[in-house]
């Protein structure tokens, strides 16, 4: 299934301008409500043993390669830049390379994961992807991003957050699958913004304090009140704007928008996570990725959650993951059960007991 960083709600309110100024806009979001598709691949180095038998390695390094579309909408375009080669001084092209490495980086020396999958998955994508096109996402195979519409979108490259996000759907749907409806489908949401964030963060070398906590900052032209698409720290407040309105992500429970649009709202009441981990993440404090992220990396790998997990349920996994890791009585397990109370979520269970050893 394609998941576009951009909300259908979003799309749909900008489809339906009728204001001259943003008849691209207005257009390019009616096309980029189109789309959706899904493919896979694998990738492994070929040697000869010492008995000349040939070998299969899985490589723990990335194997990028980026596409131009061409402002067509034929997968997967040309080739223009493979893993080792310099830049080419296309924005986009050389956005999108960059992208991939640091999302490549933080699952690689952060969490040991060789790539998407844990098993050397290429990473590919392609740019200039249709015209104007309103979106990126992932398909399942690769990376795709539009240059935007000019009037309220730009270049999708150019925020390192939505590579992040767009790849880390891949991660989820190598590991825990969450199903992309509801609750189950919020956390899908939640949890590729939780690791673009992270990417962000780890590629800037920036601490909980420092960070901006913002998913799409920089791809808004300067028509738009607003710095990003949604904020980890403050749901409901990444844009306030005459032309998309405001920004209608609830940060608490209590809030939970009941709705049969958006895989039942899938991306706004992902609001609700984003801001327990921000909590989290708050108060260990440090780098992000380190304890929080770590937490919620065992959570999305570990054995316990399930693909339809509601809120209550991925909470109590995340208890057992912080928990098993770093003890029962850890400030980790304190930090991650006040996080989830600080958004009006009960855990569905009690963590398990440490392990021991």
């Amino acid at each position: 299934m394609t998941h576009g960083i951009i909300p259908p709600y979003l799309l749909r309110r900008i489809s339906r301008l009728d204001d001259a100024k943003f008849a691209v806009a207005a257009h390019a979001a009616r096309v980029a409500l189109k789309h959706d598709r899904e493919f896979r691949s694998v990738r492994f180095d070929l040697s000869f043993d010492e008995n000349y038998d040939l070998v299969a390695t899985l490589v723990d390094a990335p194997d990028r390669t980026v596409s131009d579309a061409g402002s067509t909408e034929s997968l997967p375009g040309t080739v223009v830049r493979s893993e080792g080669d310099a830049p080419v001084g296309d924005a986009a092209v050389d956005e999108a390379y960059d992208g991939l490495g640091a999302t490549f980086a933080l699952y690689s020396e952060v969490y040991g994961r060789n790539s998407i999958d844990g098993a050397g998955l290429p990473l590919n994508a392609t740019v200039h992807y249709g015209d104007r096109y309103d979106n990126a996402f992932w398909d399942g195979e690769r990376m795709v991003f539009g240059d935007g519409d000019g009037e309220i979108f730009s270049r999708f490259t150019a925020s390192l957050s939505v590579i992040g996000h767009e790849l880390s759907h891949g991660v989820t749907q190598y590991s825990a699958s969450l199903v992309y409806r509801d609750q189950s489908g919020a956390l899908n949401e939640s949890v590729s913004d939780v690791f673009g964030a992270l990417v962000e963060q780890h590629s800037r070398n920036e601490s909980v304090g420092d960070a901006s906590w913002l998913i799409g900052e920089g791809i808004f032209t300067d028509e738009v009140e607003g710095s990003a698409l949604r904020s980890l720290k403050a749901p409901g407040t990444a844009y306030d704007d005459d032309i998309l309105g405001k920004d209608p992500q609830p940060a608490h429970f209590d809030d939970f928008v009941y709705t049969d649009e958006d895989g039942g709202g899938v991306h706004l009441n992902s609001g609700i996570p984003n801001r327990a981990f921000y909590l989290v993440a708050e108060a260990l404090g440090g780098n992000a990725w380190d304890r929080a992220g770590q937490i919620w990396y065992d959570t999305i790998t570990g054995p316990i959650l399930t693909a339809r997990a509601d809120f209550s349920a991925f909470a109590a996994a995340t208890l057992d993951a912080a928990g098993s890791r770093y003890g029962s009585r850890s400030a980790e397990v304190s930090a991650v059960r006040a996080g989830w109370a600080g958004v009006g979520i009960r855990p569905a269970s009690a963590p398990r007991p440490a392990k021991i050893g």
